[in-house]
């Protein structure tokens, strides 16, 4: 989810705290567990300051190994013991208790997003996303804006709360049964589909929709079980040439690939014997674009001279990335 989910979720497990005695009743206790909890729900993306180095680092290592299991033992830990500094009265296990249950709750709602998180590392580096739920969704953001505002104005957190989250759990069932339909719609539209990756917008019934068959990509949109496909590839393997050999090598497209599932390949000549191989994400398409892309431009030596990863929505704002990229080297 967003920055802005994520704080209003750790609000709203702090009301939630209060269910629990040894919370409730010591003034220190309370004030360590809200604070526990709201840095909680915020700690896994601290990898998020990975965005001032680069694009590739970025997206190689965003919702990895700070959303790994490892990380879900260690951040509560950190967390409590710095907190636990500060207001030594503080009960240290109730701290941690809570402290853990924000931070496993940031990495669970993660995992429903088309993003996906790496949370199965050190076992699995494979990213988990399930696509049901929009990476900032209104609906669950205004729910617990509303949920805070209820308890700001006097009313009971714990009951506000978990009114809030038996809501929630039913939402989350409703989105489970409608992303499972649009499965089944893009089946029937594309019978011999044999993967099928979707991206939920911020509007209820939208989704984007990327597939494989054993001999196209498609790409579409759904608004509920109506399906509409937009384009249609053919399938080409990829390149076995000098070039693409040495693009590939590039931090940029290996942080690309490393986090896209589903993607073609463009390759032009441009100026000055140049070659420009580009690696475009097929789960994006917006506003007949595919902003997500990694670029190399190769030179007749096989010298990479500029490359660029990440989401552009325009071709003018990627050659000026391309450029200040070849600046910057």
């Amino acid at each position: 989810m967003d920055t802005g989910t994520h704080l209003v979720m750790g609000i709203a497990i702090g009301g939630l705290t209060l269910v629990d005695p040894v919370v409730a009743n010591s003034t220190a206790t309370t004030t360590a567990v809200i604070a526990g909890v709201i840095i909680g729900s915020q700690a896994p993306d601290i990898d998020t300051i990975l965005k001032l180095r680069n694009n590739a680092v970025y997206i190689r290592h965003h919702r990895g190994i700070t959303h790994s299991i490892p990380a879900v033992i260690l951040w509560p830990l950190l967390i409590s013991l710095v907190l636990f500094l500060l207001i030594p009265s503080a009960n240290l296990l109730h701290l941690w208790l809570w402290t853990f249950f924000a931070v496993a709750l940031h990495v669970f709602v993660d995992i429903f997003n088309a993003y996906g998180t790496q949370a199965l590392r050190p076992f699995s580096k494979k990213w988990i996303a399930l696509g049901m739920i929009n990476t900032f969704d209104p609906i669950i953001f205004g729910l617990h804006v509303i949920a805070i505002m209820i308890w700001a104005f006097g009313a009971n957190p714990v009951i506000t709360m978990f009114s809030l989250y038996a809501i929630l759990t039913v939402y989350y069932i409703i989105r489970y049964a409608l992303h499972h339909a649009v499965i089944h719609a893009v089946k029937n539209t594309i019978p011999d589909a044999d993967i099928i990756l979707l991206s939920p917008t911020r509007y209820f019934f939208q989704y984007r929709i990327a597939a494989n068959s054993s001999t196209h990509h498609y790409v579409g949109r759904a608004y509920g079980r109506s399906i509409t496909l937009l384009d249609k590839f053919l399938i080409e393997p990829l390149p076995d040439t000098p070039e693409f050999h040495a693009a590939m090598q590039t931090p940029d497209l290996q942080s690309f690939i490393s986090f896209s599932p589903l993607y073609r390949f463009e390759i032009r000549d441009i100026e000055d014997d140049l070659k420009e191989i580009r690696l475009i994400d097929l789960r994006y398409r917006s506003n007949n674009r595919y902003p997500f892309v990694a670029v190399a431009v190769i030179d007749p030596s096989l010298t990479v001279v500029r490359s660029f990863t990440g989401w552009i929505f325009s071709e003018e704002k990627l050659q000026s990335k391309l450029e200040e990229e070849s600046n910057n080297s």
